[in-house]
């Protein structure tokens, strides 16, 4: 691999992260003021909008937007659904940086459930790395199980519902390489699903807040495509460590749009939880007949 696909793939890595945390920090300056269909109704149609552009584009080289796998796609739009809507009120319920940290389990609990479900081995580094991700959400809990509060609930909740789907993506990938299908049916789900529930929770919006929806949807369209394209430059083992950059961006973020500090526990769980995963990526990229390739990004 020569040095300018290795820094390009870099700085697409690199511009996936403050995309998708700004993305996220929008996610949470509407939890403090909007029920989750106020943004994701929106967002959802835009998203699925912008993908009906690109397949009108792809359908000229004879992919568009049709799948092979209709059951696993529905399955991967209803956890998409519902961890979007956990994951947005755990944002409104944590600290910035402590979402973080579930969001940082979820490939290692996609690694753990692709043995029973897509039928790859579950070696022993991706039991160790589950164990230590579990140990880093417990550094979030220095006085003990008894403060576990109502968002570390949801967050967990979003990473179960997140990993499904990140799952199924990769069981749809093993059979059909439409990538925009996979961006394009989960987000017209959402914005399907969160507009039939617009109307039970509709608070009349600015012009300024239908304008940050809308910034929000295309950060979330433009940090999918350009992790695709990452993950064209450089292998998903490499473009995976990388990706632990939003850690940073979000500690900033935190402490400086919504001014919150950052404990020793979350340093410390983040810590923990970004060293499994690249434990787990290192036993990836060494080559092994047996061993299926590493988990794409969602």
């Amino acid at each position: 691999m020569t040095a300018r696909p290795v820094m390009l793939g870099g700085a697409l890595c690199l511009l996936y992260t403050l995309l998708i945390t700004g993305a996220d920090a929008i996610t949470k300056q509407f939890g403090q003021a909007y029920a989750a269909p106020q943004l994701f109704a929106l967002s959802g149609l835009l998203v699925a909008g912008l993908c009906l552009v690109m397949g009108r584009v792809g359908a000229a080289r004879g992919q568009g937007l049709g799948t092979r796998c209709p059951m696993a796609m529905t399955l991967r739009a209803g956890a998409t659904v519902s961890g979007s809507v956990a994951f947005y009120y755990a944002f409104a319920l944590l600290p910035f940086a402590e979402v973080f940290i579930f969001i940082a389990l979820i490939p290692l609990m996609a690694a753990f459930l692709s043995g029973p479900v897509l039928g790859e081995g579950v070696r022993g580094p991706v039991w160790g790395a589950l164990g230590a991700g579990a140990l880093g959400v417990m550094c979030l809990f220095p006085g003990g199980l008894s403060s576990i509060g109502p968002g570390h609930l949801v967050a967990m909740a979003a990473v179960l519902l997140g990993t499904v789907s990140l799952v199924t993506s990769r069981y749809i990938g093993q059979r059909e390489s439409n990538l925009l299908a996979q961006v394009f049916y989960p987000n017209l789900a959402l914005g399907v699903t969160m507009g039939a529930a617009l109307p039970f929770v509709f608070a009349p919006m600015g012009m300024a807040d239908v304008a940050w929806a809308t910034v929000y949807a295309v950060l979330l369209f433009a940090a999918r495509w350009v992790l695709v394209a990452a993950l064209r430059a450089l292998p998903a083992y490499v473009v995976t460590p990388l990706m632990n950059m939003q850690f940073v961006w979000m500690v900033a973020i935190g402490a400086f749009v919504f001014g919150e500090q950052t404990g020793p526990g979350v340093f410390l769980g983040a810590g923990i939880v970004i060293a499994a995963g690249l434990w787990l990526v290192r036993d990836q990229a060494r080559p092994s007949p047996e061993r299926a390739p590493a988990l794409p990004a969602e």
